[in-house]
């Protein structure tokens, strides 16, 4: 087998083994839709805490999470507030698209 060869053969087994971590990085994230009782807001911080039931298409439990939210998406939201919401898991965080009461 020639030098040429040989390389390409390197290129396209590193190409390979990369390949599980480039889909990984460019899966689009897992939504689900939830509900629960807003226990807290940190507005200025950019997080929500809710008080939840399950949410299996996530993997979570009934639990009390913190959550990171848009500060815009809070309009009218408070603690105490029976909401619905849509979160989503984003690089390894748990992250509310949509939320209403």
């Amino acid at each position: 087998m020639n030098t040429s060869n040989q390389a390409w053969k390197g290129v396209l087994a590193a190409a390979l083994a990369a390949a599980p971590a480039v889909h990984a990085a460019t899966a689009p994230a897992q939504e689900a839709s939830g509900s629960g009782e807003v226990r807290r807001i940190d507005a200025a911080a950019g997080k929500i805490t809710i008080k939840q039931g399950a949410i299996s298409d996530l993997q979570l439990p009934a639990m009390t999470l913190v959550y990171h939210i848009d500060p815009t998406l809070l309009k009218g939201i408070q603690p105490g507030d029976k909401v619905r919401f849509t979160a989503a898991r984003q690089g390894g965080q748990y992250v509310v698209t949509r939320i209403s009461k």
